[in-house]
């Protein structure tokens, strides 16, 4: 009678612990889930900031420059737009410093301003 009840309690004991193991398993998946979530949101503000970052500095200056821009200057953009790690952001880039004549190049930065605005996550 008495290893009938011990056997008991061991059956009890053990379905108790495996119910929390699927327990505990669950929750960390859910836990998981949420986690990676929270890094895609993080990730996009942290794209947002680079964004604003280098708006910031092309307005500043480039478009409310009067003077042409300096070589530091110019290499402190290229470093910004490089940092975003963007490749359509990086060709338009490209394609606004390459641009031969001033008629293209402000063709070139609407479009590069447009892409970045689209780019920012709301």
């Amino acid at each position: 009678m008495n290893t009938n009840k011990s056997k008991n309690i061991l059956i009890i004991t053990i379905s108790i612990l495996i119910i929390g193991n699927v327990f505990f398993y669950y929750k960390y998946l859910v836990t998981n889930k949420e986690l990676n979530q929270v890094k895609v949101v993080l990730q996009g503000q942290k794209t947002n900031e680079q964004i604003v970052a280098f708006n910031k500095l092309f307005i500043r200056d480039v478009l409310k420059s009067d003077t042409e821009v300096s070589f530091e200057k110019r290499l402190e953009l290229e470093n910004a737009v490089r940092s975003l790690k963007d490749n359509e952001i990086i060709t338009q880039w490209q394609k606004f410093t390459e641009s031969k004549t001033e008629v293209q190049a402000q063709i070139e930065v609407k479009n590069l301003l447009e892409i970045l605005a689209n780019k920012m996550k709301i």
